[in-house]
């Protein structure tokens, strides 16, 4: 829905359906109670995921005008997609496979065209429209050699530059704007900022530019510019609070560059102060154990006495060093609700979206935000509720803040 401060909608990845007739089925179930509920005057903007296979069969033109239909009945639209998982979200053990296949392979390349050629389609007229992907790869992929880790950057770099090809042909036969927008996360091949602009300008820039030289005969300035326009950041706030950095001078340092935040995405992690008394810090750890579970991955980044950073894969890694004297903060990637700030002993990262929603009101600086919550089992009996009913409250929670 469009807001003073830009498009505010939530991410479909919380639907389960791996084909479009299942997924199409979850949206119809879902969408118009949220519409009802957050956006009952004015049309409702999706955050749309789509599988591989879901993407495949939406493709076919009676599925899309099919869609299209239901969008126009239902006053919807899309605006932005997920493309980061490319396979089975639910009911399958996801962990390191979400970044599968990685920016190396040619079906990565082929699936994300794909989406923006949806996108292309849905998008309402003199909107921009982002997809979010993967950060290149998985660290622990390629982590044997810094040679390795090279070629699979250059290679990752090469093919999204294709993609950056087919978004500037759309725009200059008279398509929208659409842009590429990256996601660091926690072991992601780009997990933190540095990472991040070291990649843009230090290996995207330079080998983008002549590449789309090439392709375009156009000068310098005007390639770097087609790269701006169409690679960006996604800020996805539980990402970067895993990683201990504060949004203002992430978002200056992307600023600082003239580089752009596609999309952020609203979520939060959970974290804990580590007490040195073992009965103490046995109640923390305890409240973490209670989050384990076999599907998702749940790095935990641990800030020591000194401030400086233990990253552990998964959280069984971490009880391995539950015990660590060094230890005083834990942080866990769990996209918690984002209404509720404490879990029991247990906090969320939710400060750092009031801080993001803050600047946003200050000075815009993306189009697009998209609450980003699937782990709701972590909820009290109590605060449960229906599907659409959750959806709902995470909107109104956001436009509240939004709107103070």
């Amino acid at each position: 829905m469009q807001t003073v401060y830009g498009q505010l909608t939530y991410c479909s990845n919380i639907h389960p359906g791996e084909n479009w007739g299942d997924h199409f089925k979850q949206l119809q179930a879902n969408i118009p109670a949220v519409k009802r509920a957050v956006s009952p005057d004015k049309p409702f903007g999706i955050g749309l995921r789509l599988s591989n296979t879901a993407s495949l069969e939406l493709a076919r033109e009676e599925n899309l005008r099919g869609f299209q239909q239901w969008l126009k009945e239902q006053d919807c639209y899309v605006f932005t997609m997920n493309g980061f998982p490319y396979g089975g979200f639910h009911n399958v053990v996801v962990k390191d496979q979400v970044h599968a296949p990685d920016w190396t392979s040619p079906d990565r390349v082929a699936y994300t065209i794909r989406l923006f050629r949806l996108l292309a389609t849905l998008l309402p007229y003199g909107m921009d429209g982002g997809i979010s992907t993967s950060p290149l790869s998985y660290k622990y992929w390629c982590n044997r050699c810094e040679e390795e880790q090279n070629s699979v950057t250059e290679s990752a770099t090469l093919n999204m530059l294709l993609v950056v090809e087919h978004l500037v042909r759309i725009r200059r036969s008279g398509g929208p704007l659409l842009h590429l927008d990256i996601e660091p996360e926690p072991d992601g091949l780009l997990e933190n900022t540095a990472e991040f602009l070291d990649w843009y300008l230090h290996k995207l820039m330079p080998t983008g530019i002549i590449f789309l030289q090439d392709k375009f005969r156009v000068d310098e300035a005007t390639a770097a510019q087609m790269i701006k326009d169409h690679v960006a950041l996604c800020y996805d706030v539980c990402h970067f609070a895993l990683v201990y950095e504060q949004p203002a001078k992430v978002l200056d340092q992307i600023a600082a560059y003239g580089i752009k935040v596609g999309k952020v995405q609203l979520s939060a992690a959970l974290k804990a102060d580590m007490p040195t008394e073992t009965d103490k810090r046995k109640v923390i750890l305890d409240a973490f154990r209670q989050f384990m579970e076999p599907v998702y991955l749940h790095q935990v980044i641990a800030r020591t006495d000194t401030g400086s950073l233990i990253h552990y894969p998964d959280l069984p890694q971490a009880f391995e060093d539950q015990d660590n004297p060094r230890v005083r903060e834990w942080r866990s990637h769990f996209h918690v609700p984002v209404f509720l700030e404490r879990y029991e002993v247990l906090e969320s990262t939710q400060a750092d979206i009031r801080e993001v929603l803050k600047l946003q009101q200050q000075q815009s600086f993306t189009n697009h935000l998209e609450v980003e919550t699937y782990t709701w089992d972590v909820l009290p009996p109590a605060l449960k509720l229906e599907m659409d009913d959750s959806i709902s409250r995470e909107l109104l929670w956001v436009k509240g803040v939004l709107e103070l």
